[in-house]
């Protein structure tokens, strides 16, 4: 017991002890503990501070950002009131910050442009606005400020006034430039009538002289005179062309029309030019083209006329070939104009489509023209949507070819069968080489079996060495070769090619042995005709040059004519119009001025002897062919006749003089120089014209 009881006496100033040292350890524990936390604390204080500093100098950066940048700055509250403006803004303005904040302030507008709103609510504008620099345009973007809910609006702006200065001046210069076109358009429509007027008077006079009984040197002087009038109209038809092209008023007017034709057309138009120079001149197409296609006929033509009159103008022998052919392209027609002229050098060959050039140059050039055509013909066939290109020779040839896109017009226009020759046996004697090797490639097409010999000798003694179905010559063999090749009885069909101006030798030729002929350029319906067999007839005719109108005595003209009003202030080209209408058998009747001819067409309507067509100036004295045609018009309507047709006469060969004459009540157009085709073709289509308004 005693020593239990010692036991925990004993014991408790060790436990006092252990208790003391706990509580010190507890202590210093707690002690250890905090220090940690405020070392943390510390490290979580000086953390804070620099992330603040962080975000100070990012605010600072930003604030300097948008101070230092060009671009305006302005936030206004939901109230209008401005809540931070920046330097640029201050500067423009002309006003201090402290000025502005807090105010409704707003620039005086001039202009305002439209506005625009994006999909996020974005408005962008323009303004010109008045500052303390004077009236500034200002580009404006405007969109709530992020994380606002009190929707705030931030607008920044960006000078643009020399931008639109510039537009502004780029398009004042557009609408000078435009002006002076249209001010060059009316100068070169008044000098074209100005000068197409006389001309009229000189070609149709010409024409007029050259049908009357004149002596051989006469004939020759007004020839020269018709030459040189001719080619006056040329240059100013190019320079006109030129002209609307670089005012971009080329329009195209798409429409059926047969290419072989027009192409053949063509030909047969230049070959008077060519065979008077010794050439020949022709036609090949490919049986692959389809026989009527879609497109501009007129601009079409213009190319080829161009092309072709170069080659034959730049030819001294042989001649020149037109040969079409379908391209591997859908609708694709390539037209290759090939020559045997001059050639050109390659260093000219680079600029030869440009404007004012030629293949020679220099005060020594042989050649005259303004520079113009082939440039003209490049534009007109890139505005088709085609190409062209040349490749040339210098002393050999030269080729001009272009592709256009022709579709067929419709599936009767696809490519017909072409004639079934596989039988037969052709020989052709010709010593040209244009003619005689387009012509043997046809017929090869068509199955025929086809020598082509130039030599009359060679030819007579090839003839009976096997049967031949015919024998094609050429008619400038001579007369010798001529009549020993017309004698080969054994050949069936003994074919003779003559030009226009030899076709009065065919009936020497038929009594000398030939079956037929042919003119050329030869059409291919023609040499299909004779050599497939169709009875004997006067093929050629279709195809050769027109022939005249006697110079019949005015008083001789027939008088079932046309009853025709004429228009006309000019008093030679009045005469001239008359002479034409009384040579064609109709009874004309003058009128000095629009006033006298809608005077004479009412009271002649009055009187019961109505006229059946005006011929009407379009550029009159006193009253313009444009107001008499509106008052005819307007005096048939309160007589209740039916309408007189009425076709302009003009010099102008732009489209809105035209679609003046048609809005006017014209039904069609003649333009000077007037000639007897165009006029008589015109009076033909007299009934068509009452209804189809349409350029003559």
């Amino acid at each position: 017991m005693l020593d239990h009881a010692w036991v925990v006496t004993g014991a408790l100033p060790a436990l006092a002890a252990g208790l003391g040292l706990t509580a010190a350890l507890a202590l210093s524990a707690g002690a250890l503990i905090g220090a940690r936390r405020r070392r943390d604390l510390e490290v979580k204080i000086e953390a804070l501070r620099a992330e603040t500093r962080t975000l100070a100098d990012a605010a600072e950066r930003a604030r300097s950002l948008l101070e230092a940048q060009g671009d305006l700055i302005v936030r206004r509250d939901v109230d209008a009131c401005i809540t931070y403006v920046n330097d640029a803004f201050c500067a423009l303005i002309g006003r201090a910050r402290a000025e502005l904040i807090g105010t409704r302030f707003l620039p005086a507008v001039l202009q305002q442009g439209a506005v625009a709103v994006l999909d996020d609510g974005t408005r962008l504008h323009d303004q010109e606005l008045t500052t303390a620099s004077g009236a500034r345009w200002i580009a404006w973007r405007e969109a709530a400020v992020p994380g606002r809910p009190t929707g705030d609006i931030q607008s920044v702006g960006r000078d643009i006034t020399e931008r639109v200065r510039n537009a502004q001046a780029l398009g004042e210069a557009r609408d000078q430039s435009e002006a002076a076109n249209r001010a060059k358009s009316r100068f070169l429509a008044m000098v074209s009538h100005e000068i197409r007027t006389p001309l009229n008077g000189i070609l149709g006079m010409s024409d007029l002289l050259l049908d009357t009984e004149l002596s051989a040197e006469q004939t020759t002087y007004a020839r020269a005179v018709k030459t040189s009038g001719d080619a006056l109209m040329s240059l100013i038809e190019e320079i006109l062309d030129f002209s609307k092209i670089e005012a971009g008023k080329l329009d195209l007017e798409p429409r059926p029309f047969g290419l072989k034709t027009l192409v053949e057309d063509v030909a047969e138009l230049l070959a008077p030019r060519a065979q008077a120079k010794g050439l020949e001149i022709a036609v090949y197409v490919d049986d692959d083209v389809p026989g009527e296609v879609v497109g501009d006929s007129t601009r079409l033509r213009q190319i080829l006329l161009n092309l072709t009159g170069n080659a034959i103008k730049f030819t001294e022998s042989g001649g020149a070939a037109i040969v079409l052919e379908r391209a591997a392209q859908p609708d694709i027609v390539t037209f290759a104009v090939r020559d045997t002229g001059i050639g050109i050098a390659e260093e000219a060959q680079q600029r030869i489509f440009l404007e004012f050039e030629q293949g020679e140059g220099g005060p020594t050039r042989r050649f005259g023209g303004t520079g113009l055509g082939l440039a003209i013909s490049k534009r007109i066939v890139e505005r088709m949507g085609g190409t062209i290109a040349l490749k040339s020779t210098l002393g050999v040839g030269s080729t001009f070819s272009f592709s256009v896109p022709l579709p067929a017009a419709d599936a009767a226009a696809l490519p017909q069968p072409p004639p079934q020759l596989s039988a037969a046996s052709v020989l052709i004697v010709a010593p040209g080489p244009i003619e005689a090797p387009l012509m043997a490639r046809r017929l090869g097409g068509w199955g025929a079996r086809t020598c082509l010999i130039a030599d009359a000798k060679v030819a007579s003694a090839l003839l009976p060495e096997r049967p031949w179905d015919a024998i094609v010559v050429d008619h400038g063999l001579g007369p010798q070769a001529l009549e020993a090749l017309a004698r080969n009885a054994a050949v069936p069909q003994r074919i003779v090619v003559l030009t226009p101006a030899n076709r009065g030798d065919w009936p020497a030729l038929q009594a000398a042995g030939f079956t037929g002929y042919l003119v050329k350029p030869v059409r291919a319906a023609s040499l299909a005709a004779r050599l497939c067999g169709e009875p004997q007839r006067q093929d050629g005719e279709a195809i050769a040059a027109p022939v005249r109108a006697d110079a019949a005595d005015p008083e001789s003209a027939p008088a079932c004519g046309l009853s025709v009003l004429i228009a006309e202030d000019n008093e030679i080209n009045a005469l001239l119009t008359r002479s034409l209408l009384l040579r064609l058998g109709h009874r004309p009747t003058l009128a000095a001025n629009g006033a006298i001819a809608v005077e004479s067409f009412v009271a002649a309507r009055a009187a019961g002897v109505a006229y059946d067509l005006v011929l009407m100036d379009v550029n009159m004295p006193e009253l313009d062919g444009l107001e008499a045609s509106r008052r005819i018009r307007a005096a048939e309507i309160a007589a209740g006749s039916p309408p007189t047709p009425i076709i302009a006469l003009t010099a102008n060969l732009f489209a809105e003089d035209r679609a003046a004459c048609f809005k006017a009540g014209m039904n069609a157009v003649l333009v000077k120089p007037l000639d007897r085709e165009r006029l008589a073709d015109a009076l033909a289509r007299r009934n068509s014209l009452e209804t189809n308004p349409l350029a003559a």
